[in-house]
């Protein structure tokens, strides 16, 4: 099963190449045949000439510009129109998510899941430096999804996921422009019926640059996806279920 990465970067000059090359040696190592997917997100820095250079390094290097708006979610679905794998996992350019776990995800994905989800707040994950107002709108959002959909599971605004190429053909269109895309993704795949595993995984914050997640833009925007997924549940009828 071929492995994709999609990685969306913007300003990310401080942090792209080493996210890169720890992510390759790791793959290459556990010996996983692989594509990492970048996605230059309207970069005003240095990440497109840096990009470019990792790309006449490493073969698996697939190396895109975002020609449509700018946005986290534009840019992640840029890279799902595009990658060539059998799966898909999302992960940040900043290496706040680990090689590492990325190896457990795939081997579980293996075991035959659609979907593999993880997790920062259950027994195995952890966080590092995480920002403490971050982690207390995070809670709480959390666990308002989790409510509503009645979910046993308590991190779905993680974004690292992976995905199987026709789960994610069977999510969309999508809709989110920006981090609610987050959202938008593994709740399709619940309400949709797609099976998923739970894995601990680690995350830890930012070395250089800076976060591009504005909480106080995001409110409204998790909830019109939150009501979409909704609606999705309760009135479709099924129509948009994972076909057996």
């Amino acid at each position: 099963m071929k492995l994709s990465i999609v990685i969306p970067a913007h300003n990310e000059e401080g942090s792209i190449r080493e996210t890169v090359t720890t992510l390759h040696a790791k793959l290459i190592s556990e010996k996983i045949d692989h594509e990492i997917v970048v996605v230059n997100d309207h970069s005003k820095d240095n990440t497109d000439a840096v990009v470019k250079q990792l790309a006449t390094e490493i073969a698996s290097l697939s190396y895109y510009s975002n020609t449509g708006p700018n946005g986290f979610g534009y840019a992640v679905r840029y890279g799902l129109d595009r990658f060539n794998g059998d799966c898909v996992a999302l992960m940040m350019a900043d290496l706040s998510d680990s090689p590492d776990d990325l190896v457990k995800f795939y081997n579980k994905m293996l075991e035959g899941y659609d979907c593999v989800f993880g997790t920062r707040w259950s027994k195995g994950g952890k966080v590092i430096d995480y920002p403490p107002l971050k982690k207390i709108i995070n809670r709480i959002a959390n666990w308002i999804v989790k409510v509503t959909f009645r979910l046993k599971y308590n991190d779905i605004t993680n974004a690292f996921k992976l995905y199987k190429r026709e789960t994610i053909e069977g999510l969309k269109p999508f809709l989110a422009p920006h981090f609610n895309l987050t959202l938008e993704i593994p709740l399709k795949a619940i309400v949709r019926g797609y099976s998923y595993a739970i894995v601990p995984n680690s995350w830890t914050n930012r070395k250089q640059g800076i976060s591009k997640l504005k909480i106080k833009e995001m409110g409204s925007r998790y909830f019109f996806i939150l009501l979409y997924c909704l609606i999705e549940k309760y009135f479709s009828s099924g129509d948009f279920k994972k076909k057996l």
